[in-house]
């Protein structure tokens, strides 16, 4: 069984197309990254301009992580189905479309509604880019390269959003954010029509739409209710019953497509300790990164009060260490083997995680800051690329687009629950503890909503800075404001202890159970390649 593959005259014959096909992919994939982390730096301007809280503007993100986690599955089914090209195509062009109905929108609801219709059209195109990538790469070694340079692309990516985001803004309003995407993504379709071949399974059996339905309902929710809460509180009727409901939905996901003949998940991968554990691992990886983006990013505009530019830049090292370690982490994992690797990946990453929270309000950025940023960017990297590598080595071609998707789906419920679960720590700490000192800020230099914003988040520290105050209040304000930094540092301490630990449990867990022997020169795909 192979999966079927448009194999026009030189396409794939010559090195140099195949890996122009791969660049074209990757400007795709660097659109839907990109996009789901730009739009952060903008939401203080969507806020003033459209006069919403701190709750709406967390919508404008999440709405997206919805829709893009809920229908990833799906999508690469249907991409295995109808053609892995096409279903990237037409995810391109909505994509588009709707960043032209969020730089139009007039309300929040419209940006709100833009940025989950925009999720959607990212989930058909996230699973196709891999999945074509293991159809176009047969080699083992172009394979692993070009799975790299997939995988470094991706936190590239959402290392740089902060630094273009800020660098827009600098330049035009908020809704640049959205007009950038337009050009990149005609840029993307018509490169994609004309340099990345089709492919899709060789043969397909009936529709399931009740996996499919079972599969979006019950990831949703699931998203859902981590996004939610930390708002609700996680003992809360509402988070427990939408998780006890999703967990519900995805036993009977489960259970049905054990049962069903054609399903669109094939269960039995998880079966697999070569693409089971590598994506726990992938999970906890993203836990930990994105939790670790959502803290740095408190650090550098809250307590060093950069503005979104200088956050950018000075989180280009991150962004840096992630392209160089994936190519080299990926190519030795093909000589080591995958679990040697992964294992030092995922202990970099808990020493980055260590370091970071021992950060303090005095730390200079290039001792103290710099090498957790390195270390956790390297260990991410380390794990991600041999990691993703192993899962889609374990799949028939005819599966990679749902192998692909498996892959997506466990990174973004992992960064998902890092920043609620992360966050959650932070600002319950942040809030308990300067609750009191807000409290005695005279009504005078502070109104309730702004001593509300200040309870919220150490991101008010910039307008509390530019507020203009008799010279006499200099010195109670600059308390505040350091009251406000060491307060948040603790929390984050906190914090990185648990993601450190998370980190540690799962490096023990992939030590033991992953096989450590090079896994066989002739993978599990090129065997099943070889069975016609």
């Amino acid at each position: 069984m192979t999966s079927t593959l448009d194999a026009r005259p030189g396409l794939l014959g010559s090195r140099s197309r195949r890996f122009a096909a791969l660049a074209v992919i990757c400007l795709a994939e660097l659109l839907v990254v990109l996009d789901n982390t730009i739009v952060n730096v903008a939401l203080p301007s969507i806020g003033v301009d459209l006069q919403t809280g701190v709750s709406g503007l967390q919508w404008v993100v999440d709405a997206y992580t919805l829709t893009f986690a809920g229908l990833l599955l799906a999508c690469g089914n249907l991409g295995d189905r109808y053609g892995r090209r096409r279903v990237m195509v037409i995810g391109l062009v909505g994509v588009g479309v709707m960043s032209v109905a969020g730089a139009s929108a007039e309300t929040l609801g419209q940006v709100i509604a833009a940025r989950a219709a925009m999720g959607v059209f990212a989930a058909a195109v996230f699973p196709a880019t891999l999945a074509l990538i293991i159809n176009i790469f047969t080699d083992v070694r172009e394979r692993a390269l070009a799975i790299a340079a997939w995988t470094a692309m991706a936190g590239f990516a959402i290392a740089i959003g902060p630094m273009s985001g800020g660098w827009l803004l600098e330049h035009f309003t908020w809704h640049s954010v959205f007009w950038i995407n337009v050009p990149v993504a005609a840029i993307a379709v018509v490169a994609t029509l004309t340099l990345v071949p089709e492919s899709k399974a060789s043969a397909v059996g009936r529709l399931d739409p009740l996996g499919i339905g079972l599969s979006i309902a019950g990831i949703t929710l699931l998203v859902w209710s981590i996004i939610e809460a930390p708002k609700h509180g996680w003992t809360s009727a509402t988070t427990l019953g939408g998780i006890a409901a999703a967990s519900t939905l995805l036993v009977g996901f489960v259970l049905w497509e054990l049962r069903t003949p054609t399903p669109i998940l094939n269960m039995a991968l998880f079966r697999n300790r070569r693409f089971s554990l590598p994506a726990l691992a992938i999970a906890i990886a993203y836990f930990s990164m994105f939790g670790f983006l959502f803290l740095i990013t408190q650090y550098f505009q809250g307590v060093r009060e950069y503005t979104p530019f200088e956050f950018g830049v000075a989180s280009l090292p991150f962004a840096i260490s992630v392209a160089v370690g994936a190519p080299i982490a990926t190519l030795l994992a093909q000589r080591i083997g995958t679990t040697a690797v992964i294992v030092f990946g995922l202990l970099l990453t808990g020493l980055g995680l260590y370091l970071g929270g021992q950060v303090n309000v005095d730390s200079i950025y290039l001792t103290g800051v710099l090498p957790s940023m390195v270390s956790m960017a390297l260990g991410l990297a380390i794990v991600q690329g041999p990691a993703t590598e192993s899962i889609m080595s374990s799949l028939p071609l005819d599966e990679a687009g749902a192998g692909s998707a498996v892959n997506d789906t466990t990174r973004e419920i992992g960064g998902t629950l890092g920043v609620a679960v992360l966050g959650s720590i932070v600002a319950s700490y942040y809030a308990t503890t300067i609750a009191p000192v807000i409290d005695r800020v005279p009504d005078s230099f502070m109104n309730e909503n702004e001593k509300g914003f200040a309870r919220a988040t150490v991101l008010s520290v910039l307008e509390i800075r530019q507020r203009e105050i008799p010279a006499l209040l200099e010195p109670q304000r600059e308390q505040l404001i350091t009251a406000m930094k060491t307060t948040v540092l603790h929390g984050s301490h906190t914090a990185s202890l648990v993601a450190t630990g998370a980190v540690l449990v799962c490096a023990l867990v992939v030590a033991i159970f992953l096989p450590w022997a090079p896994a066989d020169g002739d993978s599990v795909l090129l065997a099943w390649r070889n069975k016609d």
